[in-house]
Order: structure tokens, then sequence, then C-alpha cells
């Protein structure tokens, strides 16, 4: 498949990533359930500024917020829903505080604890995360094995890629039991460390009030079809040449731009850096490619 994207000379370049991995492991990676769409959140529209930049990037807009940069890794879980939230939730508690507030929003808390939100690692929906967020709050928590805030993720990063430092991915597993309690050396309550949104929405499928979203309030998550050629990007702009669905999937939409006249969205996925392009992807922009414009969905942080 790979020189059969690279010989048609398309927008994007493919390359190794899911070395030795099944079709099975990296369909249990697309964890938007496909029921999202009976969970959409009530839109907003923008009353649109004059003219948005040809081109945007939340790391570069709102450089005191670290997360905005961070790429995150939903290990063996199809908890891709819950890290598109948290990561854009991050975001905008960073952004919506000029840097006052700095954390980590827990995956792990989302994950575990919001049974409203669909089947934990056999995928959710999106819409339901940035309301759990509005009505019970999440607590804080970081990448795996980092000891930071209350509730680090607990399901071990391991290799998208071909040759990495990770040992390979196995099976999908388990979601985690929730718990009500921080770890242990960490000096707030989980009650305490709870961090809530004032309002969720989605966003309706225009190009233009996309972009204003974003260019106001942050990064947003959004949900897609991921066919198999997309599990070999590297770089480029994707858009789907060949190979059959694998599922939908949750990432995190955090600019746009132009490359080589063809428009993109820019991207960062929960995969780890060592997939795509040192984790990030830009897919085409302003087509409702894999649908990936018609799922947006975003909120406020509780100041």
């Amino acid at each position: 498949m790979i020189d059969t994207i690279n010989y048609m000379n398309t927008t994007w370049t493919a390359g190794r990533n899911f070395e030795g991995v099944s079709l099975k492991y990296i369909r249990g990676l697309m964890g938007v359930h496909k029921d999202n769409h009976k969970y959409r959140l009530q839109s907003i529209r923008h009353a649109l500024p004059g003219e948005l930049p040809d081109s945007f990037d939340a790391r570069e807009q709102w450089p005191h917020c670290p997360t905005i940069s961070e790429i995150r890794d939903q290990g063996s879980c199809g908890s891709c829903w819950a890290f598109g939230a948290v990561e854009a939730i991050s975001d905008r508690h960073c952004i919506h505080s000029n840097g006052k507030v700095n954390v980590q929003i827990s995956a792990q808390d989302l994950l575990s604890c919001c049974s409203s939100c669909g089947m934990g690692c056999d995928g959710g929906f999106p819409g339901s995360a940035w309301e759990f967020w509005v009505d019970k709050g999440i607590v804080t928590g970081g990448l795996y094995n980092s000891h930071v805030g209350c509730q680090p993720y607990t399901i071990a990063s391991c290799e998208h890629h071909s040759k990495g430092k990770l040992p390979p991915c196995g099976d999908i597993v388990d979601t985690p039991q929730c718990v009500n309690m921080c770890e242990k050396g960490y000096n707030v309550s989980y009650r305490q460390d709870k961090f809530f949104g004032k309002k969720s929405y989605s966003i309706d499928n225009e190009e233009a009030q996309i972009r204003a979203e974003i260019f106001k309030n942050g990064p947003v998550e959004a949900a897609f079809t991921v066919y198999a050629d997309f599990v070999t990007y590297k770089s480029g702009v994707y858009q789907h040449v060949t190979g059959e669905e694998m599922g939908g999937h949750a990432i995190r939409i955090l600019g746009w731009g132009t490359e080589n006249g063809t428009p993109y969205w820019l991207v960062a996925n929960s995969w780890n850096t060592d997939w795509g392009d040192k984790g990030y992807f830009k897919i085409l922009r302003g087509k409702d490619e894999c649908g990936i414009e018609s799922q947006i969905v975003a909120g406020m942080p509780k100041m």
C-alpha cells in the first residue's frame, strides 16, 4: 500500500507506522462510537471577524501554554475520544486564564469515570466527554508513569511505529476502574482537584466557523473516519486515496494553513511522537475530508 500511495503522487507521503501490528488492533484504537451523531451537542455560531489569517498555529499564538505542543499516547486502548477532549480542554484552561492555569487535564479520570461517555477503551462519544467536564469536572493527570497531577494515565505507551524505543503494542486493554482518589504523594484531594467547563457545544460544518472557533478560543476536538491508508501517513496533506474503512477516530485540531497550494488543518494525534510527522498530521481542509469538519466539539472553561 505504501508504494501504491507514493506512486500516485498525491498530496502526502506514506511510510511505515504500526509494523507487525494487526488490523484488528488498529481498529481497536478507533474509539469514536458509530452512534456519535446521536450525542451531538447544541451548536454555536460566530459572527465572523473581518479576515481570518491564511495560516494559524495555536502553538505560536499562545506560546505560554505548553500543553498545546504536547503529543500524548492513548496506548492500547480506544480512548481517542477522551484524549482529543482533555488535550483541547488543557489548552483552553491555559489560554482563557492567560497562562495562569497551566495543567494537564487527566485522560484517565475522563476515560474511567464518565459512564455516559460510551464504553471506555472500547470507544466513546466526544460530545459526552465535554459535557462531563461541565457537569462533573475532570482532575489533573499527566502521561503514563509521569507522576504528574492527581491521576496520570495508567495504560503504558507502546510503539505505534516500526522502529522505536517503546515496547510493541499488544491487545486492546480493559478500561481502568474509576477511582475517586489521587495517586499517593499528590497533596490535593480528588474533589478539590477537579477543573470544570462553563459550557460545551459543537461547531457547524463550515470551514470559516471552525477557523473562527480555533482563532478565538483555542484548539478543538474533531472526529473523522480512518481508512487503512491514513495509518501509513508520514508527511504532506492527507486525503483518502485507498484502503478499507477502519473506524472513527478523535483528534485535536490546532491550526490551519496551505502547503503547495493545498489547504490543510493542522492536527495532533494521540499515538505518541514516533507516529506520522512527530505525532502530528495535516489533512485536507474545506472539503469535509473523511467527515473531519462535521464532528467538531469544544467548550469554555469555568474560571
